[in-house]
């Protein structure tokens, strides 16, 4: 099955799901002209984004929405977690610092993932995983202007936000493995964005909103963050997935960090420094040493495993 589209599509499937992840901030930003609150664009993506899912699978894969109750709090801590808070630490770095910046943080997960599978799962932290973590944290560094000038562009807060997005952002992987090998990618998204919602509504005051809904324009962002950077970003990206090894998807992922900075600069005319685009550069290398080390980790383990390079 495999074989019935080639790979050319199939990245260009990855990287288009990367593309409109990569335009989330952009929404972001014009909800924020509607005097959205970061809480209450988080609880209009994951509401609007579950409602829209549910009807695609309710239509055409109805299987998928069967789950078994046991295994609910783990749709609940993934959705709460990882989806809802990661979500909201990441909008609120939008609001006080640049679009860049905010998903500048999100790539400093695979540093937290490094360090905790090191004490969960006493995994070796390799000279070339090491690098890896060095460019991140140098990249980082020079993105959010700490280096080389040493006065820091945003402020404490904000740097606590941004590294709170890339923990969260890191605990989707090690919460969901425990799940993962049960239900289909669009099983866990469903209920975690369900979850997600039912955790952040009663709480985000989104009703005050009600006027400006009836409106037409504000629902341009609206269905933009849910259905282009939520749901075409899910469905394209898990789709070409199946066709390229998870190693190369998370490389031609690193596009959305490359859009959201062509939108954080040219189109909401945000400010990037030379350094911190050197800074940007810094942290795809670091994500591609990331894969390559992870990769080789799976040969060791799986030496009959086919995980070369296409």
């Amino acid at each position: 099955m495999k074989s019935t589209i080639n790979q050319a599509l199939a990245y260009a499937l990855v990287i288009g799901g990367a593309a409109c992840w990569g335009l989330t901030g952009m929404f972001v930003q014009q909800l924020y002209g509607y005097n959205f609150t970061p809480w209450q664009v988080v609880t209009v993506r994951l509401s609007i984004s579950s409602i829209i899912l549910f009807f695609i699978l309710f239509l055409f894969s109805r299987e998928s929405l069967r789950v078994k109750l046991k295994d609910l709090p783990y749709f609940f801590v993934l959705g709460v977690v990882s989806i809802a808070l990661f979500n909201w630490f990441y909008f609120a770095v939008m609001e006080r610092a640049t679009v860049a910046i905010a998903v500048v943080f999100i790539y400093t997960s695979p540093i937290f993932a490094a360090f905790i599978a090191r004490f969960l799962y006493k995994e070796k932290v390799t000279i070339q995983k090491s690098i890896a973590i060095t460019l991140t944290i140098l990249g980082c560094s020079l993105a959010i202007g700490f280096i080389p000038a040493g006065n820091i562009s945003i402020t404490i807060g904000t740097l606590l936000l941004g590294l709170l997005a890339g923990l969260f952002n890191s605990s989707y992987s090690l919460i969901g493995k425990f799940i993962s090998g049960i239900y289909h990618p669009f099983t866990m998204t469903f209920y975690a964005l369900v979850f997600g919602s039912l955790f952040t509504i009663p709480t985000s005051g989104i009703w005050e909103h009600r006027d400006a809904m009836l409106t037409g324009a504000i629902w341009v962002p609206l269905l933009g963050i849910s259905i282009i950077s939520t749901i075409f970003a899910y469905i394209l990206f898990t789709l070409g997935l199946y066709y390229v090894e998870s190693s190369k998807a998370v490389i031609l992922s690193s596009v959305e960090l490359i859009i959201s900075v062509i939108i954080s600069v040219y189109v909401l005319n945000e400010l990037l420094t030379l350094w911190q685009s050197f800074g940007i550069v810094l942290m795809i290398i670091s994500i591609i040493l990331t894969v390559a080390s992870f990769r080789r980790r799976v040969k060791q383990l799986y030496p009959d495993k086919d995980i070369s390079w296409q």
